[in-house]
């Protein structure tokens, strides 16, 4: 049974950084796209980050650009969320993912198979 596990939120004031990590448990981990995606109150899962089982594309929403690098170590079982010039607007909870299917890096929430339990990021202003 694959298990995600990430840590590093927290409160941070506008303009700071933070790093999420994400733990991923089996031995298949290096096969997977890794996503990040984020929920804040009232509104919808949204795509933010995802990064081939190699790491050799990544792909990042509009809103992050420039500002967040997600980033992997297959020898770790880790993928990370380097998060800079955090803004407001960037609070949420946020989720890293795996698709287990591979050939594709997919943007949205029912393509990934596996899911973390989240962890809240808020940017005071």
């Amino acid at each position: 049974q694959v298990q995600l596990v990430e840590s590093g939120g927290g409160l941070v004031q506008a303009g700071g950084s933070l790093r999420l990590d994400c733990a991923v448990s089996g031995r298949t981990f290096g096969s997977y796209t890794m996503g990040w995606f984020r929920q804040a109150p009232g509104k919808e899962r949204e795509f933010v980050a995802a990064i081939t089982w190699s790491g050799r594309s990544t792909y990042y929403a509009d809103s992050v650009k420039g500002r967040f690098t997600i980033s992997r170590d297959n020898a770790k079982n880790t993928v990370y969320l380097q998060m800079n010039s955090l803004k407001p607007e960037d609070t949420a909870v946020y989720y890293c993912a795996a698709d287990k299917t591979r050939g594709r890096t997919a943007t949205t929430a029912p393509s990934y198979d596996y899911w973390g339990q989240g962890t809240q990021v808020t940017v005071s202003s």
